[in-house]
């Protein structure tokens, strides 16, 4: 009995077990910062390509015709620009709904609002104010007319090795930016 007790109290061995306890608890918290940054990664690459998606819709499309803006095309050229350049699928955009008037979607299901009230303070105007249309209030000086864009993007969480997904996420991007003269 004695010899039993003895080989209980022998330390021999302990670090593995206390590795084996503690290294798939690293594992996972380095693994969830990896997670975390590539989704902040695409959040912010959304965003910059829904910003310059706006900035291409504010454009005249020709320096001899001011009122000619630029299209859901033209839109969806930036964005898809952008979203290529950080390695992020443009084809997973996701349309968040919205395509009514004076909001359009795009061939690649982005909101598009041209020539709409938008607000220097949220929340924008709801429902948006087109800036075209006869008998709508001109803009007060807290507001202004400009373009809008809107699209939802997916990012699925994995758990590594396996083919589980932990969870999906819908990031939405909006920009809104003055009309150009």
């Amino acid at each position: 009995m004695k010899n039993f007790v003895q080989k209980l109290h022998n330390e021999h061995g302990a670090e593995i077990a206390e590795a084996a306890m503690v290294l798939p608890l690293v594992f996972m918290f380095l693994l969830g910062i990896v997670w975390f940054g590539r989704a902040f990664n695409i959040y912010s690459t959304i965003q910059q390509a829904a910003q310059q998606g706006a900035i291409a819709a504010a454009r005249p499309t020709c320096a001899t015709c001011p009122t000619t803006f630029g299209g859901a095309t033209a839109v969806d050229t930036a964005v898809s620009n952008v979203m290529q350049a950080s390695s992020v699928d443009p084809s997973q955009i996701i349309n968040p709904g919205g395509g009514t008037s004076p909001c359009t979607t795009s061939a690649k299901n982005i909101t598009v609002c041209q020539q709409v009230v938008l607000s220097t303070t949220p929340p924008l105007p709801s429902p948006l104010i087109s800036c075209a249309s006869s008998g709508q209030p001109e803009p007060t000086p807290t507001q202004f007319c400009g373009m809008l864009v809107t699209f939802q993007y997916p990012f699925t969480f994995y758990l590594p090795f396996t083919s589980l997904n932990l969870s999906t996420v819908r990031m939405t991007a909006q920009a809104q930016t003055r009309m150009e003269n």
